[in-house]
């Protein structure tokens, strides 16, 4: 149910909210009456996105390879980039894959994969336990588990050297850079989403480091960059004994380093 106002009403929101620097006005507006069940709803709703929250989390979901994906308040959104790593993975993965999604986030990338390829065995793991409640509510296909922890501890060990597909969005934005980040990310996204150490890489040397032990021959490890950091990143992995390969997407602004395993 929506909340319902005149043309006017309309038009008078759609300019606040491009007072307040949404590039993308006109389609915020009509999401917010959308979700508004009354009036006094869709006012708090506009000014708390005038006040700078993400969108995503007033909505409560984000789009993400044509899903809805359940997103609470403080967990790291998906970004539509992310999507390249959905599209890297499916393309390597055979009929049913195991797939393990570390930094997991939401689960929007674990939950791309198994619309993209059905069944499906997938682990995903992050340290955020809201994190995780959303990732249980947005991957509930039978063949799918969450846990909670570092990367790959809480892993069960009858996965070592049998996984097709690791992928992660680790985060990989230098820590001095991290006040550059849109005002909406620092305040209101973990910023644990998004520090990646001095250089940016170091939560992707960690991935790295342990990939090997949990890959089958062949298998691959796909991390998103970006574009800057991407050779660094290549070289991190072929540091680790992988054959590592850049990949981008101009239409999406994406940027994905594979790496595999040799057989």
């Amino acid at each position: 149910m929506s909340a319902s106002l005149s043309p006017c009403s309309l038009s008078v929101i759609v300019t606040e909210l491009r007072a307040a620097g949404c590039v993308f006005a006109e389609d915020e507006a009509l999401l917010l009456i959308a979700a508004a069940r009354t009036p006094a709803e869709l006012t708090t709703l506009v000014s708390r996105r005038i006040a700078g929250l993400p969108l995503e989390h007033l909505l409560g979901w984000a789009e993400f390879c044509g899903l809805r994906i359940a997103v609470d308040a403080g967990v790291f959104v998906p970004r539509r980039r992310t999507e390249l790593l959905v599209r890297r993975a499916a393309a390597l993965a055979g009929p049913h894959p195991v797939v393990v999604d570390l930094c997991c986030g939401s689960g929007a990338v674990g939950a791309g994969l198994v619309a993209a390829l059905g069944r499906v065995e997938l682990h995903a793991v992050d340290i955020d336990p809201a994190a995780v409640r959303c990732a249980r509510r947005n991957l509930l296909a039978p063949d799918a588990q969450v846990y909670t922890g570092d990367l790959y501890d809480p892993l069960p060990a009858t996965l070592r050297g049998r996984v097709d597909i690791v992928v992660a969005n680790a985060p990989y934005v230098p820590t001095a850079a991290i006040g550059l980040l849109p005002r909406e990310a620092r305040l209101y996204e973990p910023l644990v989403s998004f520090d990646g150490g001095v250089d940016g890489h170091d939560v992707q040397r960690r991935v790295s480091a342990g990939a090997s032990s949990w890959l089958a021959p062949g298998g691959h490890l796909l991390v998103e960059t970006s574009e800057r950091q991407a050779v660094r990143t290549a070289e991190v992995f072929v540091e680790h004994g992988l054959i590592a390969r850049v990949t981008s997407c101009a239409e999406l602004d994406a940027t994905v380093v594979i790496a595999t395993k040799p057989d």
